[in-house]
Formats: C-alpha cells, structure tokens, sequence
C-alpha cells in the first residue's frame, strides 16, 4: 500500500528536488501543490499522509496553511522545509502542529533521517495497525493511555508533592472518547454540589491539540495557602494566584510527560479562567462551546490528611484521536 505524499512549494525546481530526495526504496506516490490554496486543495482532494511545506509562498503562506490545517481539522502530518532559519519561525510552525523541520537547500541525509525518526516510511502498514487498534483492541488501547498518563502524571504528583511538603496520593487514570453530552456529565459528576474554581490551558503538536482543565475544589485554598506558608488574608486575588501556580505545575508536568514519552513537544497557550466559586455545573455550562467530541483523561489529585481535592482533566480534540493512535501503533512497534 502505497503512501501517499505532496509537497507544496512555489518554485518547480524546489519541488523536484525534494521529490529527489526521497528515499528511492520508498512506496509513495507524490502530488505537487503550487502555492497555499492549492495545497489545501490537494490535500482536500487526495488526502496525503504526509506534506512537505514551504512558508514563503503567494496567495496563502506556510503559516497561514497550517493554521488551516488545524481550523478544519486536516488530518497530515506536516514537515516544514523552507530557508527561513530563524529560531521563531522554527517555534512558531512547531506550535501551529509541524511534526519537524528541515532547512533548505534539502539535505538528503537529514530528510531521511526526519523520515526515520517519525517513522514516516512505513507509515501505509501502521495505518493498518492504527485501524486494528481502534477497532478491535479498545481495552489495550486504554491501557497503553493510562501507562504513559501514569508516567506523567507522577512527574507532576512529584513536583506538587516538593512544593507544598506532602505526600500526594496518585490515582489510576480514567480514559474515555466522550460525546459531548457525555463529557458534560462527566465534568458535572466532579463535586457537583461543591464551589469550585477553575482553569483551562490549550496545548499543540505535531498533529495533536486539546485542552487542560484544572478543577480545584474552594475548600482546598486554605489548606494549600497554610502548606505554602502564607499568612496573610486569603481573598480572591490571592486564591486566584494559587490557583495558577498549582496549575501551572500539574499541567505543564504532565504535558511535558506526555510529550517526552510520545516523542511529540507541545506548545502549551494561556491560562484561562473559567470560574471562581462556582458550582462546576454552572462553570460547564457557561464553557460548554469550548468542548467537542473528545478523548478524555481524568486524574484526581489528593493529598494525604489535608482535605485537597484537585482534578485534572486532558481532553483531546476528536480529530487528534487517530494520530494518537499512530503514535501508539509505533510505539508498539518498536
């Protein structure tokens, strides 16, 4: 089964040279696209596995095609290769979902090394195995989610733990794809009748995207201001500072897990909050656009003789379900 790639750059000669520099043992067939618009055309039309991108291109740029990509949820793995070397180009198209980068003029032995390393040229038999996976092995395919949480998750439950002095209880995470109706349910199931505050951070990369949502129950300000060892008066300005601290660990800890384990970086946006004091149904119906159809990963934080109660939710977006999948397909593969 062939894999099928495009390559997207306005100079004919650019093209064909990086067509020439494919692996010649490689099962592929190649389709060109001129310019931005075409690119996602063609990617509309022949839906590539792979593309290769310039940036500086007419009528829609590299940026502007990846930032495309990810409005209309296109599922490609995309490598940039384009002859702006600045560090913030490199960052910046690592972030709108580019899986790597290469410099241009395109240096053979780095092409195939960036095809190895993602596993990109037997990417047509994973497919296979990603189908496999999402159609008959749901219960390993939960397993192997909630391995990699574990690792990450107690990276996170390590830090908390030497920031406040104590010692975190660590649960086994909860994976499940959640309609919307669903994650709604779940989320109000989290201390439905308590006051709660709480927090949202998007994250991508290399074809996957989602949210981090941080619930901490009002009752555990006191607690984590007493364990942090602050005196003074316990208002909304400071819970709210707690609030982002305590998030700013669990989240990026975990992210950062995740990523190390999946091979596969995450740029992580703004912390947004969603709430304070508040019933966490009110909070989800007032945030209930933010949500979609998802993959879900709950954790519940504790700590042990202090009444903190923390939960922290991963939610995939839909569409990067199936990349997930084909890292996991290569990670058993390995």
């Amino acid at each position: 089964m062939s894999t099928l790639v495009l390559i997207c750059d306005d100079s004919k000669l650019a093209r064909r040279q990086l067509a020439r520099s494919l692996p010649e043992d490689w099962d592929i067939k190649v389709e060109f696209a001129e310019h931005g618009l075409d690119c996602l055309e063609k990617i509309k039309q022949f839906s590539p596995e792979i593309l290769f991108l310039d940036l500086n291109m007419p009528h829609m740029d590299g940026y502007e095609v990846l930032q495309a990509i990810n409005e209309q949820q296109l599922n490609v793995l995309t490598v940039v290769v384009s002859g702006d070397i600045q560090p913030n180009a490199h960052e910046r198209v690592m972030s709108l979902g580019a899986i790597d980068f290469i410099r241009k003029p395109c240096d053979r032995e780095k092409l195939i090394e960036i095809i190895e390393q993602h596993g990109i040229r037997d990417r047509a038999i994973r497919e296979s195995l990603v189908h496999k996976l999402g159609e008959q092995v749901d219960s390993e395919l939960r397993d192997i989610y909630q391995e990699l949480t574990n690792v990450a998750m107690g990276q996170a439950g390590d830090l908390l733990a030497r920031l406040l002095n104590v010692f975190v209880e660590l649960p086994i995470p909860n994976v499940n794809v959640l309609e919307v109706s669903e994650l709604h349910m779940a989320l109000q199931a989290i201390d439905a009748n308590a006051s709660t505050s709480g927090v949202c951070q998007g994250f991508i990369g290399g074809g996957v995207s989602g949210e981090a949502l941080l619930l901490l129950n009002d009752s555990s300000f006191k607690e984590i201001a007493s364990l942090m060892n602050y005196s003074g008066e316990l208002n909304n300005k400071v819970e709210l500072e707690l609030l982002m601290d305590i998030s700013n660990i669990l989240i990026g800890a975990i992210l950062s897990g995740l990523s190390r384990q999946l091979d596969m970086p995450f740029s992580q946006g703004h912390p947004v909050v969603l709430g304070q004091h508040c019933e966490v149904s009110d909070l989800v119906k007032a945030n209930k656009g933010r949500w979609q159809r998802t993959l879900a990963i709950e954790i519940s934080y504790g700590i042990e003789d202090h009444d903190i109660k923390c939960d922290l939710m991963l939610l995939f977006t839909e569409d990067s379900i199936k990349t997930l999948k084909y890292k996991v397909a290569y990670l058993l593969e390995e």
